[in-house]
């Protein structure tokens, strides 16, 4: 039986473009495309792992708004179940430490980069988001 990954993803919006963040070439899914985030330690609710993780991995506190997405998607190494929230920048600038790049497009610029499939879901709803400030 696959073990079960309970993750966050933060789609941090700014000036109407979406922060996306491409992992680094020696994790799993090398050189793809995610949402920031990571795992949801025990004790801890999605909001609060999140806030964790873009602060560990990008040096920067984020405001967290309404979920977005919840996908389940069964890669080989474990079914990853992926929840993703819209988040606003409220203290510092990102930081490259887990990834290579980052990048910042507009919601129907999205589906021109290589996703890890759990992300596609969410990247297909926002295609379809016109932000009103």
């Amino acid at each position: 039986m696959k073990k079960n990954i309970y993750v966050v993803g933060a789609v941090i919006v700014e000036d109407e473009k979406i922060l996306c963040a491409q992992r680094g070439p020696t994790k799993a899914l090398p050189l793809k495309w995610e949402f920031p985030g990571g795992k949801i330690e025990d004790g801890e609710s999605p909001q609060e792992a999140l806030q964790r993780e873009i602060n560990e991995e990008m040096h920067c506190k984020v405001q967290i708004g309404e979920q977005i997405d919840y996908t389940a998607y069964e890669y080989d190494f474990g079914i990853v179940h992926l929840k993703t929230f819209y988040c606003k920048l409220i203290e510092g600038t990102p930081v490259l430490t887990e990834h290579v790049s980052i990048i910042w497009l507009h919601p129907n610029e999205l589906a021109s980069l290589d996703w890890a499939p759990a992300d596609i879901p969410t990247i297909e709803k926002l295609s379809k988001t016109s932000f009103v400030n």
